[in-house]
């Protein structure tokens, strides 16, 4: 790997003895005299967050080069448990991590590093958003990500010094829905199995997810009382396969998605009308001019969060260049990327700085626009007057009913959920 030329970061200057430079020259790219090659990153996660608009950014501010590969959720656990030295940095969720973290592949973070680490919400330190506030089942952010020490292939109970990820993004997911086909309320996760909608339902295929979205529908519908449904039984897996093959087999689905642009294609065409969805799946068929919503269901979220991993043959000058890119990452203009698709940023404060108080008040406060809402690519998603889906970050993330998980009866329920696919 080639060695670098980098931007000073805060963390490098003040290493470098430049504290004094660092208060009169941040955040404005510096280059590192004594050495004009590029460093490059090799990382990979899913098309959610690897961005070609961050690998530029990161670019121009940094100087770090940022090869990004994106794959879907399964391929991105396989490579990341399976293929150590093909990466410098995982983007991955914290149910993946569950998966990858045993292997030895990724290394432990010492959080001193990080610049904005007292800012990070406290979902992804101590589970609570607020001190009132309960913690969904399932594999919770904070419950994967922290180890004692460097080298432990164990979690942490409470916070440590050493983190399995740095925190980026996440969000509180929910069926997406077409309200000009449908013509009629929707409040519950029970109508994804409505016979309303037979042949124009989708579910995602993506089986630590999708099981969750099942069992969100079977709860609804008061058909399986789970223990936990973060970790479920054998017996609550069969229940809930069983519920959902029996409504495959009638026809209810039209089709089960893996990727992103599939879930838009399957909405935006009018072919599904009721579906399993990410945020900015929701933002790219309202971009295209299509009424569409991701709407609040009375039983609550079902939420995820992803971070940066290190890969553990990361080392010398790609190491600090990689911790640059971290501090980069939450000190603001990536998180007011997200956040202008739907997401939230592990560190609000800083991407507030860089939004719009129009951008701001809609997409965290739960206000009503008081100008036009566009995508970072300048689509238009709202006009004045109209209100985010689901109300402020905190009753969003606050309605959250359980996370994407990764649970005991893991093998089993991917072998039942592949027959459920097959069948």
């Amino acid at each position: 790997m080639a060695k670098p030329k980098v931007g000073y970061s805060r963390r490098t200057l003040l290493k470098a003895g430049g504290a004094a430079l660092a208060a009169s020259t941040l955040p404005a790219p510096m280059l590192w005299a004594q050495d004009t090659k590029d460093i490059v990153l090799r990382q990979f996660g899913t098309g959610v967050s690897n961005l070609n608009d961050v690998a530029k950014k990161v670019k121009e501010d940094l100087g770090i080069t940022l090869e990004m590969t994106a794959l879907d959720s399964d391929s991105v656990t396989q490579r990341a448990a399976t293929q150590p030295d093909s990466f410098d940095i995982a983007d991955i969720e914290y149910w993946i991590c569950k998966k990858v973290w045993p292997t030895g592949n990724l290394q432990a973070m010492d959080v001193s590093k990080i610049d904005n680490y007292d800012k990070i919400v406290g979902i992804f330190k101590s589970g609570k958003l607020t001190p009132e506030t309960d913690i969904a089942q399932g594999t919770a952010p904070h419950t994967v990500g922290f180890i004692e020490e460097p080298g432990a292939k164990t979690f942490a109970s409470e916070q440590t010094n050493w983190m399995t990820l740095i925190p980026t993004i996440y969000n509180a997911d929910t069926l997406g829905i077409r309200p000009d086909l449908i013509g009629r309320p929707i409040d519950t996760w029970a109508e994804l199995l409505n016979p309303e909608f037979k042949g124009k339902a989708s579910i995602l295929d993506i089986s630590s997810i999708g099981i969750m979205d099942m069992a969100m529908v079977c709860e609804a519908m008061g058909e399986v009382a789970y223990g936990d449904k973060g970790n479920m039984t054998k017996e609550e897996i069969d229940k809930t396969i069983a519920i959902f093959m029996e409504a495959k087999k009638a026809g209810q689905f039209r089709a089960f998605w893996k990727s992103f642009d599939e879930s838009v294609n399957l909405m935006a065409s009018g072919e599904v009308v009721i579906q399993s969805m990410w945020s900015p799946a929701i933002t790219a068929v309202k971009s295209r001019g299509i009424d569409c919503v991701y709407q609040p269901l009375k039983e609550g979220y079902r939420s995820w969060g992803g971070g940066l991993g290190l890969s553990s043959s990361l080392s010398g000058m790609e190491l600090d260049a990689a911790y640059d890119y971290i501090n980069w990452y939450l000190s603001g203009w990536v998180g007011g990327y997200l956040m202008r698709q739907g997401y939230y940023s592990a560190v609000p404060e800083t991407s507030k700085e860089f939004m719009s108080e129009n951008e701001w008040g809609y997409w965290f406060e739960g206000k009503p626009a008081t100008d036009t809402i566009t995508s970072p690519t300048g689509d238009t998603l709202a006009a004045a007057g109209d209100v985010r889906d689901g109300g402020d970050f905190y009753e969003r993330m606050g309605s959250v009913a359980c996370w994407n998980a990764v649970m005991d009866e893991n093998q089993y329920m991917v072998r039942k959920w592949n027959e459920f696919i097959a069948a």
